[in-house]
């Protein structure tokens, strides 16, 4: 295991605290706290300047240390924690008006609660297992759209927000990159299609995505995928282009910091440099952003962690085979190759108000990239032959439907969220019925399973599985229990384990 004390939370937060991480040359000025808090002060004292990244002024290291800084810290009212006018969403909040009698009409935001939120001071709170950046435990929860009442929730109803369990973000750059290209692919092949009605499979990376469109080529129905025929391989119901985008949302959802990017320079949000009506200003920088972005992307790939014995590795060898045998790596896929070993930062299919050299943000956050197989935590990136790398995270990056019809004996545990997250005329109704293929490759020490977290064990979570997982896991149960062991100790071998 790694012996980098800082992959602690606490030993980080402590260490932001008390000076004795490494300085750097961060130009942007402190931060400093209200009159009325001047005897404290912010967690994170700087933040860091996107010019100095652009200028060669910070190093790799540099940046990957503040990205870690971001992530540890438990963000306090002087660092510009919390969002009294603003949802979890992004959008303005009514103003508490009140009765004649003095009682409120409209709920004022709280400062921190556990369903709409704010509901953590650090990421490192529920990204934890097994370091910081790692999966959650169900404590961990979270309940994704609660953010955008107004005014805030206090219902935990499925009526109000799907629960869902935190994951892991080891690996998350080579995933973002082959999202990327996966999405040039789809779209070179589909700007080749003729205009004439039909449905069409694009193929990319080795996964068919049927796609089915009018004679003015308009995407009408799109398989696994949303009809901009982006991948978005965050979020558990893939919704989130990139890490990026990602942490501009938990940001202001979670803890009420705000990323200028997202607020201060965004003309859909007005310009508004104190959005969400705390007092202060570029509470997240975009090279803050960027810092925090490329962090997660360095982290720790992913790996196989074989046992010494020999007749264990050979019942890890045969449960590989069963695995295959019973259709699981129809989706489940082993590997795919990435073109490129560099991540390169901001995703140009971003979304407005986050970086994406586009529009009002274009040329304000120019590319940055390194070389995820020489770079970041170990163990690294695979690399493969002539520049490219293999990903080995055991995913399609395809949504699927995991449900079956109802009747006598169906099992829809993985089907039982009841607001679609997105739009379900263009987006397949994601959540409700569709989930993004999970990703295996740390399946072994990031229990518990299932999209809430409430599932203990590897087996039941293969039992779990309807609609289009239904034939392997009906497959897997006709099997011998040998077979399910061997099966089961071979998954157990992918882990997230930094520092080997």
């Amino acid at each position: 295991m790694t012996s980098r004390f800082y992959r602690s939370p606490l030993a980080v937060t402590a260490a932001v605290l008390f000076g004795a991480l490494p300085s750097s040359s961060i130009a942007a000025a402190p931060k400093e706290c209200p009159p009325w808090l001047a005897a404290d002060e912010p967690v994170v004292s700087q933040s860091m300047e996107q010019a100095d990244i652009n200028s060669g002024a910070l190093g790799f290291q540099e940046i990957f240390d503040h990205g870690e800084r971001l992530f540890v810290a438990r963000f306090n009212t002087c660092d510009g924690a919390g969002r009294p006018e603003s949802t979890g969403g992004g959008d303005k909040r009514a103003v508490p008006m009140f009765s004649e009698e003095g009682e409120p009409v409209t709920a004022a935001q709280v400062a921190k609660l556990r369903t709409s939120a704010p509901d953590s001071d650090a990421c490192a709170g529920c990204h934890n297992q097994p370091e910081a950046g790692g999966a959650g435990d169900f404590v961990a929860n979270v309940f994704v759209l609660a953010q955008t009442f107004d005014p805030v929730t206090l219902s935990v109803s499925p009526l109000r927000g799907n629960s869902r369990n935190t994951l892991g973000m080891h690996g998350a750059g080579p995933i973002e990159m082959l999202a990327r290209e996966m999405t040039a692919d789809l779209r070179a092949q589909f700007a080749a299609l003729p205009a004439q009605a039909g449905t069409y499979t694009l193929t990319t990376k080795g996964v068919d995505f049927d796609v089915e469109i009018d004679s003015a080529k308009n995407v009408l129905e799109a398989e696994g995928i949303d009809h901009d025929l982006i991948i978005k391989p965050f979020h558990q119901a893939g919704k989130v282009v990139s890490l990026r985008e990602f942490s501009n949302n938990a940001m202001n959802h979670h803890h009420g910091m705000q990323a200028e990017e997202r607020f201060d320079l965004n003309p859909a949000k007005g310009f508004d440099p104190d959005h969400d009506g705390d007092g202060h200003l570029r509470e997240l920088t975009i090279g803050d952003q960027t810092a925090i972005s490329v962090w997660q992307a360095a982290l720790a790939t992913p790996t196989q962690v074989l046992p010494w014995r020999k007749e264990d590795r050979e019942q890890i060898r045969y449960g590989e085979e069963v695995f295959s045998d019973i259709g699981c790596t129809s989706c489940h896929v082993p590997s795919m190759v990435l073109d490129s070993r560099d991540f390169v930062e901001p995703n140009p299919y971003n979304p407005p108000g986050t970086c994406n050299n586009q529009g009002a943000l274009a040329g304000l956050c120019p590319d940055y990239s390194f070389d995820m197989t020489r770079l970041g935590d170990k163990p690294r990136l695979e690399k493969g032959p002539n520049d490219t790398a293999i990903v080995r995270a055991y995913t399609d990056l395809k949504r699927h439907n995991l449900c079956d019809d109802p009747g006598p004996g169906a099992i829809r545990w993985f089907c039982n969220e009841q607001l679609a997250q997105g739009r379900p005329d263009q987006d397949g109704k994601p959540g409700t019925e569709f989930f993004l293929t999970r990703k295996l490759w740390d399946v072994g020490n990031t229990a518990p399973y299932g999209h809430r977290g409430d599932v203990g064990t590897i087996t039941e979570a293969i039992l779990l599985h309807g609609g289009e997982g239904r034939a392997s896991r009906d497959a897997f149960e006709a099997r011998s229990t040998a077979d399910q062991r061997a099966l089961v100790a071979f998954l157990k071998t992918l882990r997230a384990e930094p520092g080997r």
